[in-house]
């Protein structure tokens, strides 16, 4: 997948992006939306609302870009990893 300069995300239009309102996960090809199934669950900042309405983006852009996606709900996605305690230095 290629990385998105910041002009390249400034050309994206807003309802190309699973939160649009942050514009957060741009769903423009097949790489960034298999991206933003994966890395869905790392989003914060947005509500369930938000979140539900990603999940129809990210099901339409999927549709479109011939990605296949296993799970019929948001909810059946892996949850956000638990952040790692770091050590402590004596």
């Amino acid at each position: 997948m290629s990385k998105l300069s910041t002009e390249d995300r400034k050309e994206i239009s807003s309802g190309q992006y699973a939160f649009p309102r942050e514009r957060k996960e741009p769903l423009e090809n097949a790489a960034h939306v298999r991206n933003a199934i994966a890395r869905f669950n790392q989003v914060e900042g947005v509500s369930e609302a938000e979140k539900d309405e990603a999940w129809k983006r990210i099901q339409s852009a999927a549709k479109k870009f011939g990605v296949e996606v296993n799970e019929s709900s948001r909810r059946e996605l892996k949850p956000k990893p638990a952040k790692k305690k770091s050590a402590k230095k004596k």
